[in-house]
């Protein structure tokens, strides 16, 4: 008789064991990395949300994070994050869907250029594509467009210097030029421009268009590049604020994060070098009742970027000095809120009852 191909499996094939009886404190096991890095490899982020987290903590290991568009000499910690300077490898604030990244990929390096660049509110200019980046806008539409040929010679190095390459996929939704097909990252109207229904339409990205984009977007980088590019990639488990697709917002954001979920997955199989780095399953998961998410549900709590960010660190710098989640909440304890340690305390006390 044949035995179940279920039969002798490691507990982290099992739900029970390797979730319902697992402390989201320590599902360590989620992951295991496919290759390493190497501290001398250049590493670039973009996209959203984890891509920037991921870039902080490396840089802390002294992995080699490349910054392209530090922020100017004087200006404070605090103005220069709201102005999305080393956030990123470059200032391109958020870039939400793989078809904006390719975008961005084909202007920077084969000049395509997008409709409408500069969008116009109460007399300031804004870079349609980042709009943002400068939370005044600029004073002149030429000033907007010097800042964005500056932006892009930084990104174009970028792409060519990059050994490794992390992206975030943060969203579906996207708003785009009818007649040209340009994605902005941002609906018209909203922090700059203005909203003409004839002009712009609402586009919800399909599991086809968007491995489509990716995969489009890697042939590129080996066209101009004449290498390979190895690729860490996570989907953001921040939920939509809002959704203009009809649907209520939670089914909208299940879509979404479906879709992104299913992207990344079949990326990671058929390609060796592209490597899915689960923070949302980790942030996510059922056994946390939400304890990673801040009241709004929405926002994800330092510890769980931190919890999150221990086991990334123990797959590729596991002699770095990995910490415990209380030890790395309690080296946030200036930086952020008392709820993040109420947060952290009451999940502890759930798993210990």
């Amino acid at each position: 008789m044949t035995e179940s191909p279920y039969s002798g499996l490691e507990p982290r094939a099992f739900w029970s064991s390797g979730v319902a009886e697992q402390s989201p404190l320590a599902m360590d096991d989620l992951y295991h990395r496919k290759f390493g890095i190497r501290k001398s490899e250049a590493i670039a982020t973009a996209g959203s949300c984890f891509a920037q987290h991921i870039a902080r903590h490396l840089k802390g290991r002294s992995f080699n994070v490349m910054q392209m568009e530090p922020a100017p000499a004087g200006l404070s910690e605090q103005n220069a994050k709201d102005r999305s300077f080393s956030i990123y490898t470059c200032r391109f604030g958020n870039i939400y869907t793989p078809a904006q990244l390719l975008q961005l990929a084909r202007e920077a390096l084969d000049g395509l250029a997008p409709a409408e660049p500069i969008w116009e509110k109460n007399g300031r200019f804004y870079d349609a594509q980042r709009p943002g980046v400068e939370p005044n806008g600029w004073a002149t539409a030429e000033e907007a467009m010097l800042a964005r040929r500056f932006h892009l010679r930084n990104v174009a190095e970028m792409f060519m210097e990059m050994d490794v390459f992390v992206f975030t996929f943060g969203l579906t939704e996207a708003w785009i030029h009818r007649e040209t097909g340009t994605v902005y990252p941002t609906a018209p109207g909203t922090i700059a421009g203005t909203f003409d229904p004839e002009v712009y339409a609402f586009h919800n990205y399909t599991h086809s268009e968007t491995i489509d984009a990716f995969s489009s977007f890697l042939k590129l980088m080996r066209a101009h590049r004449g290498r390979r590019l190895k690729c860490i990639i996570t989907v953001s488990p921040v939920p939509l604020t809002a959704t203009a697709c009809g649907d209520h917002v939670l089914s909208a954001s299940t879509y979404s994060k479906s879709v992104l979920r299913g992207v990344c997955g079949e990326l990671s199989q058929r390609n060796k070098m592209i490597d899915y780095y689960p923070s949302y399953e980790l942030i996510t998961a059922p056994s946390s009742r939400g304890i990673f998410y801040e009241r709004n549900l929405r926002s994800v709590s330092a510890p769980g970027v931190e919890n999150a960010m221990r086991v990334f660190l123990n797959q590729h710098d596991p002699r770095g000095g990995a910490t415990t989640p209380q030890q790395a909440t309690k080296d946030h304890e200036r930086e952020q809120a008392g709820d993040d340690l109420v947060c952290e305390e009451i999940l502890l006390e759930a798993f210990n009852k």
